[in-house]
């Protein structure tokens, strides 16, 4: 097992005098979850930038990972982070069905290879697609592979970390076409009640907006959620879209095509 290097924000084995003061400095965050925590970056951003000499705890440089601070330390990052930030973008993606949101299945395509420049839908002052955009760009959540809607792909994991980090609260509405009888009190349940994977569900806003079509806001995403929340109540869903996470909506983005998040955009 590799030695992990003493720091002087996270002090070597104590001896036994020092020991209950090490006890509570040993049980302090990582220096990486608290740039997490802060919403200066992901996780993994911090372990490149902490490598890089690019991240200060209390104005002092930090350069060996799994380095430990207090939570209330002043942690920072260097100029050349925050440019390294500055260069990545987020796509908003209509998926269409028979993609899938994240790593590819046999038989079907990944969203990502969506993102062409031929597919770019550009506004004025939009930029033009580039090859290093591609570059670890991964979904911030998922969409079901027969679901469409808006998708979001960034390299940007402040993004990533707001859309489906733990403590995230940003929405998602959908619209979802159902057929079947719901259940006395099934839009009650829907709301509020029903319980997947052992777990109770979040408070949702469900509302119907035609006889066969239902309205969802939710703020969590488990997995084919709205799908499983429907067969509680007596629905089958046939068509489920995605049409607004947070602020940002899908508007009139035709199924296929992509466009960047704009400056002035925010979730």
């Amino acid at each position: 097992m590799k030695k992990r290097l003493p720091s002087r924000f996270s002090p070597p084995a104590p001896r036994a005098a020092e020991a209950e003061e090490s006890a509570g400095e040993t049980a302090w965050p990582r220096v990486s979850r608290l740039l997490a925590l802060r919403g200066l970056c992901s996780r993994r951003e911090a372990d490149r930038y902490i490598e890089q000499g690019w991240v200060f705890v209390n104005g002092e440089r930090v350069k060996e990972l799994g380095v430990r601070a207090a939570p209330d330390a002043k942690v920072t990052l260097a100029p050349e982070a925050k440019r390294k930030q500055q260069e990545c973008v987020t796509i908003l993606l209509h998926k269409p069905v028979g993609f899938v949101s994240g790593q590819p299945e046999p038989g079907y395509q990944a969203a990502v290879n969506l993102v062409l420049p031929e597919n770019q839908v550009r506004a004025p002052g939009d930029p033009p697609f580039h090859p290093r955009h591609l570059r670890g760009l991964a979904p911030a959540g998922r969409l079901d592979i027969d679901s469409t809607g808006l998708l979001v792909l960034t390299q940007d994991g402040r993004a990533a970390r707001q859309l489906i980090g733990e403590d995230s609260s940003v929405e998602k509405e959908y619209l979802a076409r159902v057929s079947g009888n719901i259940r006395e009190n099934g839009l009650r349940l829907l709301c509020h009640g029903l319980v997947l994977d052992d777990r109770p569900l979040k408070p949702a806003r469900v509302v119907w907006q035609n006889a066969e079509q239902l309205r969802f806001v939710l703020t969590e995403g488990k997995k084919r959620q709205i799908r499983r929340m429907c067969e509680l109540v007596g629905l089958t869903v046939t068509a489920l879209k995605r049409v607004r996470i947070g602020k940002v909506r899908l508007g009139d983005l035709p199924p296929g095509r992509w466009r960047y998040l704009r400056a002035d955009e925010r979730f």
